[in-house]
């Protein structure tokens, strides 16, 4: 790729693949867990600022290609390297599918007959799939910049729903619906699990470092700043929403952010507000679809995964692992279509999440191991970076366990099917070498 990112493109993907449709969605799934929520969105805020400078540490280190997977290989070697870089690429694939689903639901506000049946939403949502994919295709500089023109776009309404309920008269309603405000372990590690949905994917900045500039100096700095101006966001518009609607309302809202603005704009708010979640998960879609190609290129160049893999274009795109990328996603579309988009929404944002957390356990292994390593080497032990592995790995532990059994098993056997490519492409990169 050619080095065309410097810091503010890399905050703009930070912000494109972060601030997607979670927030546009998840305060009515936070709904029964009250006041507490907004204790939620801090602690998850926080343990992902502890993730994000894990990752900027392990960039700082090694610029490597690949992040998560290239971390993982660099500490325990091969295979679990492509585990983790499989099961990452897993949650790209399955947030790219869930987010063409979510900007087909809201499509539905304007246009109706997209979501009158499976079948329709289904074709709309692949349509829109390949439609961005096509182009991703034109290059590094032109994605990018969309990326942060979209960042800079969607950011600014948040802002005004954010101040509205801060100005605007208006209580917390918790009395009418709490069933999970209990702080029980099980209730906090559940809300994390939802609420992680909508801070995944800032360590994506680290994926396709051979196209930045300084990507040592820029990758940290970007992770940082952009997860906290996520955070800030996040805090201020989940704690409006709860000031303007009521929480038996808010529980059932399909659209809370939309409704909040209703409240106070009127309806052309609330239309206003559903332009922008458009705009906001478009940008989302575009920053997966961009980064989903980095991580099989980087398995190709390692032997770890099929060579074809790491054929670029004329733009210096992967267009191999791109286009894969998309008949994968739009596969995940097909097979769950029938279930309805709510219903196949939630499930892939799960599975999404599931298989993003367990590479940041890795991650927070990786950078313990190669601190020992150092140490080893009779380097200076650094106190400060083996505190911040230590809390991400420990928080990364927490929020997987709000998973679940059951997605935990589906997440396991996704992982698992990418073994016989693993295989195939070691059998035939040994060949080669004899």
């Amino acid at each position: 790729m050619k080095k065309v990112m410097g810091f503010w493109r890399c905050w703009g993907l930070v912000i494109g693949i972060v601030i997607g449709n979670g927030i546009f969605m998840i305060p009515a799934v936070l709904a029964p867990f009250g006041k507490m929520s907004l204790m939620g969105w801090v602690i998850a805020g926080v343990g992902t600022i502890f993730v994000a400078l894990m990752f900027g540490l392990l960039a700082k280190r090694n610029a490597l290609i690949g992040g998560p997977y290239a971390y993982t290989r660099a500490a325990f070697g091969d295979l679990a390297g492509f585990l983790i870089g499989w099961g990452y690429w897993i949650a790209i694939l399955t947030a790219i599918a869930a987010g063409s689903l979510a900007i087909t639901g809201y499509l539905g506000v304007f246009f109706p007959v997209v979501t009158e049946t499976p079948l329709n939403s289904a074709i709309v949502s692949l349509s829109l799939i390949w439609l961005v994919t096509g182009f991703n295709l034109t290059g590094v500089k032109a994605t990018s910049t969309f990326l942060l023109v979209t960042s800079l776009i969607k950011i600014l309404p948040l802002f005004i729903v954010a101040g509205g309920g801060l100005f605007i008269s208006g209580s917390f309603s918790t009395e009418v619906i709490a069933p999970k405000g209990e702080a029980t372990f099980q209730n906090v590690s559940e809300m994390i699990m939802i609420i992680m949905w909508a801070y995944i994917g800032a360590e994506a900045v680290t994926l396709p470092s051979d196209g930045m500039i300084s990507p040592q100096k820029n990758i940290p700095k970007a992770l940082i700043v952009g997860t906290l101006s996520v955070m800030v966001v996040y805090v201020l518009v989940s704690y409006s929403v709860m000031a303007l609607i009521p929480m038996d309302v808010l529980a059932i809202s399909t659209s809370p952010i939309a409704d909040a603005a209703a409240v106070i704009f009127g309806p052309w708010g609330a239309r206003l507000i559903a332009i922008v979640a458009l705009i906001s998960i478009i940008s989302n879609l575009n920053a997966n679809i961009f980064i989903v190609g980095v991580m099989p290129q980087a398995m190709s160049q390692d032997k770890n995964f099929p060579e074809y893999f790491t054929n670029l274009n004329d733009y210096g795109v992967p267009k191999v692992a791109i286009v894969f990328s998309g008949v994968l996603a739009s596969l995940l579309v097909a097979m769950n279509f029938s279930d309805g988009l709510i219903g196949a929404f939630k499930t892939l944002i799960l599975l999404s999440t599931l298989a993003t957390l367990l590479p940041y356990i890795t991650s927070a292994m990786a950078e313990l191991v190669l601190q020992k390593r150092e140490y080893s080497e009779h380097k200076k032990r650094k106190w400060s970076s083996l505190t911040i592995a230590v809390i991400a790995l420990i928080f990364s532990i927490f929020a997987l366990i709000g998973s679940g059994l059951m997605i935990a098993l589906q997440g396991t056997i996704l992982i698992a099917a990418g073994l016989p490519f693993y295989f195939w492409a070691k059998t035939k990169a040994t060949k080669i070498d004899q």
